[in-house]
């Protein structure tokens, strides 16, 4: 099995910098979302033969078809790929190999990788969590491969000492970290949007704790390391959030089947195109197949539609 790590060159230049020259060079800011639905894998993941084994390993084996067909669709379009981990950890250890496996072909079409787990716990827990998406971990048996993503998503809710070692573990391989600030979906109001007794909201506040880590990895295009969740779904927040966090890459899901809309997302460029990561799943995977196209076709439409829709507003 091959395992996504970054290559030694990589894990010394900031991340900030290995994000916007990756931008830059695939002019795009669209990061492929890989939610593999069971019940919506595309025809060639289960017209190919049937595998052999358990329901899980069968299952898996579709959802690698699934996921390779999707990335080598739209990868031209996209400058990353959001895996979001319970869709394979779900399917058991068949799928954890699947991941790695995923993360590793998504690499190799050029694509950033962000393991989208929402992480946080204690610092015990957390650093194991980072070892785990990251770098991996030395143990009495031999060096245990992490998974090698690029970037990962973070609960911090639990505080500094929660986030910080999953910003270690990331800086340690050239890596970054994305807080969760203010996120896509209805709930978020129910907690997000509260008011603090010393003013602002927890959003607000969140803001503030990813402007404190990033500001000890900014490269030197001036992007940080440490970046924010910001949903796309409710973009009145996100001018006053881009106040408060001017350094950090914001990855905006909820574009597409949630009801968000590239076009109200201006603010989250303004440190330069590479400010903002458009994130997009249902809407390219599940794209409307017009005149008869297959779902490959339909989903690199509609990445494509994205990708330029989003670089206009830079």
């Amino acid at each position: 099995m091959s395992v996504a790590v970054p290559a030694a060159s990589e894990a010394t230049t900031p991340f900030g910098d290995r994000l916007v020259d990756r931008v830059l060079a695939r002019e795009s800011q669209l990061i492929l979302g890989i939610d593999p639905d069971l019940r919506a894998l595309w025809p060639q993941a289960t017209d190919g033969p049937d595998a052999d084994g358990p329901p899980a390993e069968r299952a898996a084996v579709a959802v690698h078809r699934h996921c390779r067909a999707l990335i080598d669709a739209v990868a031209p379009a996209c400058v990353g790929a959001k895996l979001q981990l319970a869709c394979f950890e779900r399917l058991g250890p068949p799928g954890w190999r699947v991941l790695h496996e995923t993360a590793a072909y998504a690499r190799d079409a050029g694509l950033l990788v962000i393991a989208d787990g929402k992480r946080g716990d204690i610092d015990v827990t957390a650093t194991a969590y980072g070892q785990a998406l990251f770098g991996g971990v030395a143990s009495p048996f031999g060096r245990l491969p992490g998974l090698g993503a690029d970037l990962a998503t973070v609960n911090p809710l639990m505080g500094s000492d929660a986030i910080a070692p999953l910003v270690a573990a990331a800086r340690a391989g050239g890596g970054g970290v994305l807080l969760l600030v203010r996120t896509s979906n209805p709930g978020a109001a129910d907690v997000e949007d509260l008011a603090l007794a010393d003013g602002g909201t927890v959003a607000e506040r969140l803001a503030t704790l990813v402007d404190h880590f990033g500001g000890q990895g900014i490269g030197r295009h001036g992007l940080a390391d440490v970046g924010a969740v910001v949903g796309a779904t409710a973009p009145g927040h996100l001018l006053r959030l881009r106040e408060l966090m001017p350094r950090a890459p914001l990855l905006l899901p909820g574009v597409g089947a949630q009801g968000g809309r590239v076009e109200d997302l201006a603010p989250a460029f303004a440190p330069g195109r590479a400010g903002g990561l458009i994130s997009a799943s249902r809407s390219i995977a599940s794209a409307p197949a017009l005149d008869g196209a297959d779902p490959a076709t339909a989903a690199r439409r509609e990445a494509e539609r994205l990708r330029a829709a989003a670089w206009s507003l830079a």
